[in-house]
């Protein structure tokens, strides 16, 4: 156990985490989304909501604040102005780490290419549809700036 540090933040997620770039992207995906394991770097955590991982993820990873778009969600049910529960906690979350970032919805197809090409995907047990989130990676500013 680590002080001041999320539990539901693994090792292979912190490593993960450490290891990733500037503008490198973290999908956080539902239990239904398909990946690869042999083609991408990713970490499981089964059983934990997408929006518990978002939460946990975000109090250590700072988000990109250059980019017009740092965060991404799927449009449901190609009605981009149907907003289901999770978006509303997913924009909540990001809200609360980085009050001037929206979360972009974006075409399913969409959604998956930039998931499939993130540094990390991490399946969690998260069971509503279109339960997944991608969130670029920031920077950490020099103390006082």
């Amino acid at each position: 156990m680590l002080t001041g540090i999320n539990p539901l933040l693994s090792p292979d997620l912190l490593h993960a985490l450490r290891a990733m770039g500037h503008r490198h992207d973290i999908a956080i995906v539902d239990a239904n989304f398909q990946c690869d394991p042999a083609r991408q770097r990713v970490v499981r955590l089964d059983g934990i909501t997408a929006t518990d991982a978002l939460d946990a993820v975000l109090s250590v990873l700072p988000v990109e604040k250059d980019e017009p778009q740092s965060a991404w969600r799927m449009i449901a049910y190609d009605d981009p102005s149907r907003i289901l529960p999770i978006f509303a906690e997913f924009s909540e979350i990001v809200d609360q780490y980085a009050p001037d970032t929206n979360v972009h919805a974006i075409p399913p197809t969409e959604f998956k290419a930039i998931a499939l090409d993130a540094y990390v995907v991490v399946v969690t047990g998260e069971r509503r549809l279109y339960g997944g989130i991608v969130v670029r990676k920031g920077v950490i500013p020099p103390p006082g700036e």
